[in-house]
């Protein structure tokens, strides 16, 4: 293992980004975490993909790192990240990971090669997805979020009360209802596949405490570590485009002042309860 020189690294070292390829990354980073979120290439676009938003048909691909692959590219490509996450993640530690139809197959295949069970398969469900162009197929409305622990742990963190807490007092359950990313997320710019703050806060709230360490090994935007820090959690990124890098720096100084961040925690949750009262119909 060789020292890796961080990218980034707050005042308090409670937000620390790496640039550099996840599959050599991982291999060189120091310390363990209480929770890895990962959010990998769906491998999705084709190099002509369009969607209709509004209307308006706008390129969909995001690029090389998404195109589409074979089956056994898709598990080679799952395994080199998911293996070295496995070493990094303490033994009551939980890992979450994004995907859709094209890669979470993938992701499964290879978490129970590497010892690991699915506690639950959440389902994100989008009021407000785009249109899709084919009329041989349903739209599009949903993505899915596997939560996974070692199968030899039985002492994971689920912390049921601060759930219920955000949920109009009822125990949650796994099809988690939440618009894309709003606007004032994306002031300081914007990253192709940016995840909404609320659903990384459900999924901080559910499996960690105050001061655990939670790690993105593909961290885009660092949604995950704005959330980790606005929760009180500390945050490891890594990614290889320094745009996205100095964008998630933009993002964290944003939040530094204690005043924005309670400001911004508040109003996130805040939403959460009215989402769940509109859910039901009591306003």
């Amino acid at each position: 293992m060789m020292y890796i020189e961080p990218y980034y690294s707050s005042q308090n070292c409670d937000f620390t980004l790496y640039q550099g390829d996840s599959f050599e990354v991982l291999h060189n980073v120091k310390g363990s975490f209480d929770m890895i979120f990962a959010d990998p290439p769906y491998f999705l676009s084709t190099g002509n993909g369009k969607v209709n938003v509004n209307g308006q048909y706008i390129n969909f691909d995001k690029g090389q790192w998404d195109r589409v692959r074979s089956r056994d590219e898709k598990d080679a490509f799952n395994r080199n990240w998911l293996e070295p996450c496995s070493k990094l993640l303490k033994q009551n530690g939980t890992i979450w990971i994004c995907g859709t139809c094209h890669n979470i197959f993938s992701v499964e295949k290879c978490l129970y090669e590497l010892g690991f069970k699915i506690i639950n398969m959440v389902v994100w469900q989008k009021p407000d997805p785009p249109v899709t162009l084919s009329d041989k197929r349903f739209n599009f409305c949903a993505e899915y979020i596997i939560w996974a622990a070692r199968r030899s742990s039985k002492d994971y963190t689920f912390n049921q009360d601060n759930l219920k807490a955000v949920n109009g007092g009822v125990y949650m359950q796994d099809v988690w209802k939440l618009s894309a990313a709003s606007a004032w997320e994306k002031l300081q710019g914007k990253h192709p596949t940016q995840k909404p703050l609320r659903l990384l806060y459900r999924a901080i709230l559910a499996s960690t405490n105050k001061g655990d360490t939670i790690l993105d090994p593909f961290t885009g935007s660092s949604t995950t570590g704005i959330a980790a820090n606005l929760l009180g959690r500390n945050f490891v990124g890594i990614d290889a485009d320094k745009d996205f890098l100095e964008l998630s720096i933009k993002r964290r100084e944003y939040i530094r002042e204690e005043s924005q961040a309670t400001i911004r925690t508040l109003s996130a949750i805040c939403w959460m309860r009215d989402s769940w009262t509109r859910q039901r119909g009591l306003r």
